[in-house]
């Protein structure tokens, strides 16, 4: 919470308004419940809306319609919309809301500024790469704009942030005996925090969470699963956004659900020109930057854990509640990495568990921030070039010239078909040379006999080809800025 609070999170301007229950077949998945919550989305004032008026515009309710949809069809768990409405035609509604002006943006200098001169040519693109990322001022206009209603569903929309707040409540009486603490669980925040941990496991992980222990009443058993079951969703769902290249914008414990799906598309973008701490929202920080999103995930995590462990220890006892939390904290170090190596790992045409793809990745996100290059571009080349050169094979070629030509193509031949906003230079050409030829030969020892790809191959454990598993890795279409831009402009002219 921004406000040390635990009642300060979002604007309040969501409100659920039932469920529907659903045959087994059209669960989530197999272990999911099956049922769905309907939610609307700027309804209009609800008892959280903190004095705001409630409310949605078109333009956001737009962008958040076609981005779940974007998401779940590029394979990464997420809400879902169902229906938008349109307050429109004479007497509809309208808000007010902050934009900018068609001059808000600061002006970025050149390679030639007098003031870059201390640095050399490859500082010098670094510097402007960070710029160019937040280059955009904060919203300096306010605007009218007619107002629009989401509904979207979900098994279960029940975030962390829930979680924090309830067991705050929970928690404000407390006794301390030496280091330990002691819960007075008699009482009605304590019965709601409880109530809470339980419709979280059932909604989100029944068979795993909720049916082995709620006969029992095991609440203890139950609260750890859930951190368990949580904290592989949360790991999964932040390693395919590096992998489609999203940024949530503010990914905060509110806009963090438990079970480890993507919600509420607020200041959310797709990375154009790649840079580390990309964001489309000027208030993103670094915190909530592209590559920092893992680390925000888990951040996120650790507040579930901390808002289940007083729960924890009242059913389980200190000690033990102790020894789990620091298991649990050190298995989710371990795991949200490995889900974003396993990423790039395969973005690269390795398989998940071959290691050797590490160093690769390493020497190449500095280039990356060296020149101008389109992240969803980039990678859909580099597939390019492992379907013009097989790995496989007996005698796979070694021409890195050509494959350097075919990463970086050429606008003059083809419009729009180099991942380069600004052709490299020598010296860039000359890395990325270097660079291409020890992934092409690391990849090539990966698919040979004795290679970590050709074992899992072997063993039936995985079928994919190099080039089909970087096909599945990397995108060819996200939903980029203009796509929606010309989507809600469309939309507001009818």
């Amino acid at each position: 919470c921004p406000f040390g609070t635990g009642d300060g999170y979002g604007d309040g301007r969501a409100i659920s308004i039932g469920e529907v229950t659903v045959s087994p077949d059209h669960a989530e998945h197999p272990d999911a419940c099956p049922r769905y919550e309907l939610q609307l989305k700027g309804g209009g004032p609800t008892p959280f809306c903190r004095g705001a008026d409630g409310r949605a515009v078109l333009r956001s309710s737009i962008r958040e319609f076609l981005a779940s949809e974007a998401m779940h069809n590029l394979g990464i768990r997420t809400t879902r919309a169902l229906s938008l409405v349109v307050s429109d035609g004479p007497g509809g509604d309208t808000s007010m809301r902050p934009w900018y002006s068609e001059g808000n943006q600061r002006e970025v200098p050149g390679m030639d500024d007098p003031r870059l001169a201390q640095y050399s040519d490859a500082q010098k693109r670094q510097i402007l790469s960070q710029l160019r990322a937040q280059a955009r001022d904060n919203p300096d206009i306010m605007i009218e704009e007619p107002c629009a209603i989401t509904c979207r569903v979900s098994p279960s929309f029940v975030r962390v942030g829930h979680l924090d707040l309830f067991a705050r409540r929970a928690t404000k009486t407390v006794k301390e005996d030496g280091w330990k603490k002691i819960y007075d669980t008699t009482t009605p925040e304590w019965e709601a925090l409880e109530k809470l941990i339980w419709h979280a496991a059932y909604r989100e992980f029944p068979k795993t969470a909720y049916d082995p222990y709620k006969d029992t009443e095991d609440i203890g058993s139950a609260a750890k699963a859930l951190l368990k079951e949580s904290m592989e969703g949360i790991a999964d769902m932040v390693a395919g956004w590096i992998r489609v290249g999203f940024t949530q914008g503010n990914f905060n414990a509110d806009n963090c659900l438990v079970g480890g799906r993507t919600m509420d598309y607020g200041p959310f973008g797709f990375v154009d020109e790649y840079h580390p701490l990309y964001a489309k929202w000027t208030g993103s920080g670094e915190h909530f930057g592209f590559l920092n999103q893992p680390q925000a995930g888990f951040t996120n995590f650790a507040v579930m854990v901390e808002s289940l462990l007083p729960v924890i220890v009242a059913h389980c006892g200190h000690d033990e509640a102790t020894k789990f939390k620091g298991q649990l904290m050190g298995e989710g170090s371990k795991i949200f990495q490995t889900k974003v190596d396993e990423v790039f790992r395969a973005k690269l045409g390795f398989h998940p568990t071959d290691d050797a793809a590490d160093e690769l990745w390493a020497d190449l996100e500095p280039l990356f921030r060296e020149s101008r290059v389109d992240w969803t571009m980039f990678w859909r080349q580099l597939l390019e070039v492992v379907k013009k050169f097989p790995v496989e094979g007996t005698d796979p070629s070694a021409d890195y010239g050509d494959m350097l030509a075919t990463l970086t193509a050429n606008d003059d031949k083809r419009e729009r078909s180099s991942p380069f906003y600004e052709s490299p230079n020598d010296d860039a050409r000359s890395k990325y040379l270097k660079w291409i030829k020890k992934w092409r030969e690391a990849l090539v020892a990966s698919y040979k006999d004795g290679g970590k790809s050709a074992k899992a191959l072997a063993s039936g454990d995985d079928s994919l080809s190099a080039e089909e598993r970087m096909r599945l890795a990397n995108p060819k279409y996200i939903l980029r800025e203009q796509t929606l831009v010309e989507a809600y402009v469309k939309a507001a002219n009818g």
